[in-house]
């Protein structure tokens, strides 16, 4: 398959909607728009179920903290709502994702902002269901947990982009990152959850992960249900220990690991060489282990209880 057939399929049936216009994946922005000249914006992503994203709210909540943590307004819930609607409204999405951006709107070629009307973007596709399973490779490079955008869903996304497609060379499916103090931090687009002599761990905030929504969810119904959760500081090394390894996004929900790879050193930039991370890779069983079992029937019962939980 040619590039422009692969961009086509990688876009076929992608659903746009811009301040007010509904589009196709040809749709634009304004070339001068601080989300795309500096990363001047944050965004969101959430399942679509039977046609009905889920926990819609919590979502917004999290753009809000994302928003005032880059300076900006809370979102205009309206409009992203009425993106949602154009989008969703033309039916026919069992499964899919929805995402929608806010940015700073147009701004000068650099740092500084201008005062003006934000930008509001919302995009949904159809998809398959993720399995219940997933494959990480542990890579060089680190979150910084005391930096601005810490916790922000930014649309400076590079490093997430780098760090997936050094996994995936491997054959894996997810990278996982330590933070700089060589703690466990997060996936790229997932929080990570260990088992360890029957307790289940996520690295605490201030470790530097997102807050994930699908996180949230689990700490709080897992613990209603009696099943003792730590968000805790944990040593990269607690991958090659820990029984059971799962990831949680918006769209696995609940993922069990069942492979663990170790991405070679990369050299930087600059020409500097990074080693590769101290440790070996694990195979972990074909499918999720008991507790995980029991994290996802728990997760999957509740969510489907309320679309907005």
């Amino acid at each position: 398959m040619d590039v422009a057939r692969a961009t086509a399929a990688a876009l076929d049936g992608v659903r746009v909607w811009v301040d007010g216009d509904l589009a196709g994946p040809d749709a634009r922005v304004r070339a001068l728009d601080h989300g795309l000249t500096v990363g001047d914006g944050v965004f969101e992503t959430c399942k679509v179920v039977d046609g009905q994203p889920f926990a819609l709210s919590r979502h917004h909540a999290r753009m809000d903290r994302s928003l005032a943590a880059l300076g900006l307004p809370p979102v205009d819930r309206g409009r992203i709502q009425e993106g949602i609607d154009a989008v969703l409204g033309q039916g026919g999405m069992p499964f899919g994702r929805l995402r929608y951006t806010v940015t700073a709107g147009v701004g000068p070629l650099g740092s500084d902002r201008l005062e003006g009307a934000a930008t509001h973007l919302v995009t949904a596709v159809a998809q398959e269901v993720p399995g219940p399973t997933s494959s990480v490779a542990v890579v060089p490079w680190t979150r910084n947990e005391r930096g601005a955008l810490t916790g922000v869903k930014s649309t400076s996304y590079a490093e997430n982009v780098v760090a997936l497609a050094a996994a995936k060379e491997m054959g894996h499916s997810e990278a996982v990152l330590a933070n700089t103090a060589g703690l466990l931090c997060e996936g790229t687009g997932t929080n990570v959850f260990v088992v360890l002599d029957g307790v289940v761990h996520t690295p605490a905030l201030s470790c530097g992960p997102l807050a994930g929504v699908t996180r949230g969810l689990l700490l709080e119904w897992l613990r209603e249900e009696g099943i003792e959760v730590c968000e805790s500081q944990l040593p990269l090394s607690v991958l090659a220990e820990a029984q059971e390894v799962w990831l949680t996004s918006s769209l696995r929900d609940v993922s069990a690991v069942t492979t663990i790879g170790v991405a070679p050193g990369v050299r930087l930039a600059s020409g500097e060489e990074l080693p590769a991370v101290p440790l070996t890779g694990r195979e972990l069983g074909d499918g999720p282990g008991p507790v995980a079992r029991a994290a996802s029937e728990i997760f999957a019962r509740r969510a489907a209880a309320t679309p907005d939980p």
